[in-house]
């Protein structure tokens, strides 16, 4: 029995053949892969071109640059010292400028 939300499904794996598991393999892969595409568009759609964000990274610590181009399952930003990451729009934080660093 498989919970899905307010409906469950009852799949019978045990009946099904060796070829037949195997289609049901690559549909549940490729549903998933859909998914995942569409949970990281939403998340990027969240971002403008130009935007300020920040980032955590391990070993240099909080990151900040300018979201510079969208790609297939990143975004790339360009950092205060011109170095270029591929990012996943997950870890990107939005940076809001304050009052002083708007030009009159």
């Amino acid at each position: 029995m498989i919970n899905t939300g307010n409906k469950k499904m009852d799949i019978n794996i045990e009946s099904l053949s060796y070829d037949e598991l195997i289609n049901l393999n690559r549909k549940i892969i490729e549903r998933l892969k859909f998914l995942d595409s569409f949970h990281t568009h939403k998340e990027m759609m969240q971002f403008n071109l130009g935007d300020n964000v920040s980032f955590e990274h391990s070993a240099y610590g909080l990151v900040f640059g300018t979201l510079v181009k969208f790609n297939k399952k990143t975004v790339t930003v360009i950092t205060e010292n011109q170095q270029k990451w591929n990012i996943s729009p997950r870890m990107l934080k939005k940076i809001k400028k304050t009052k002083d660093e708007i030009e009159p």
